[in-house]
């Protein structure tokens, strides 16, 4: 049986964004073993996924502060281990980054990445066997189906498929809810907090709760604040990534920012809004199944109104 090893290890969007490329190549190798090397708190995502036979967390988003603790080079030594315990008939790293890049040369097999003028850091691309030359122009997606393909040995065809059902995901619920997404890491993504207080009120007739999930304090703050103002407004409980996609599962739609838990919606087929103000989405926009709005661009604020315009598009049937 052959034995395959992808390397994705973040952030949450690239994540999502391998899977299509993980569900093709099942496609081709029906009876291979397929290992995919993840950071720890995107690995209960990547566990639902049925083409993926083995998860291996990593944890150097949390070790790189602690590395002279016993603990964190015990835990080190045993990804070196797992990483180490089989040798693969093809390693794929469609990260490109030389922290991908060091496990994919730590690993025992063939290793495949981006060449030196595809890859997002030059130094990464010594570490790989072969190296393939992918378009930097394309959507991330399409990068990493045409990667894993040239990796692999066939040609990236068909429709987009991340392997997750939104049916056999989404949580049970009482009443109809809406998500609305206004965190992210990066201050040039974010949308104005009155802008989600004033959008907030508009959506009010469209669902009888709105929910404002986050991630830390600041962004907890950020929600509650928003909600004081709204009747429908909720502020859920933190959640880890797998509980987190099953409440995205059952959300009735999806408004959000530039976000890793936007491109969940859209692998869910969750009819969805986009926000874009500080990225461009011809390259990491939402892609999915279900009926997707994108308003705003790369250092374009959208208005209130062509939100709430592109929300009524998106719940339309």
């Amino acid at each position: 049986m052959q034995s395959i090893l992808f390397i994705k290890t973040s952030s949450l969007g690239d994540v999502i964004h391998q899977m299509p490329a993980v569900t093709q190549a099942r496609q081709h190798f029906p009876d291979a073993h397929f290992a995919w090397v993840v950071e720890e708190a995107f690995a209960p995502l990547v566990a639902l996924h049925p083409a993926v036979d083995e998860v291996i967390a990593v944890a150097s988003r949390r070790w790189r502060y602690e590395l002279l603790k016993p603990s964190v080079r015990r835990g080190i030594g045993r990804l070196i281990a797992t990483v180490r315990s089989r040798r693969y008939d093809a390693i794929v790293d469609t990260q490109g980054l030389v922290r991908s890049a060091v496990l994919a040369r730590l690993a025992r097999g063939r290793r495949h990445g981006y060449d030196r003028e595809s890859v997002r850091e030059r130094f990464a691309a010594a570490c790989y066997d072969v190296r393939h030359g992918v378009p930097r122009a394309q959507h991330a997606i399409a990068r990493n189906l045409a990667l894993t393909a040239l990796a692999l040995g066939y040609v990236p065809q068909g429709p987009i498929d991340y392997g997750l059902d939104r049916n056999t995901i989404s949580d049970t619920v009482v009443s109809p809810y809406a998500i609305a997404l206004h965190a992210t890491a990066q201050d040039r993504k974010q949308w104005p907090e009155e802008n989600w207080v004033e959008l907030g009120r508009l959506l009010q007739a469209r669902t009888p709760r709105l929910l404002f999930p986050w991630g830390n304090d600041a962004e907890r703050a950020r929600s509650e604040r928003i909600v004081a103002q709204l009747a429908h407004g909720r502020v859920p409980d933190c959640r880890p990534i797998d509980a987190m996609a099953r409440l995205v599962a059952g959300a009735s739609f999806v408004v959000g920012v530039d976000t890793g838990i936007l491109h969940l919606a859209a692998a869910l087929g969750v009819p969805l809004t986009a926000i874009f103000t500080g990225s461009e989405p011809g390259l990491t926009g939402p892609v999915g199944p279900g009926k997707i709005e994108i308003v705003g661009s790369n250092r374009v604020l959208p208005s209130v109104a062509d939100v709430a315009a592109a929300v009524a598009r998106a719940t339309t049937p």
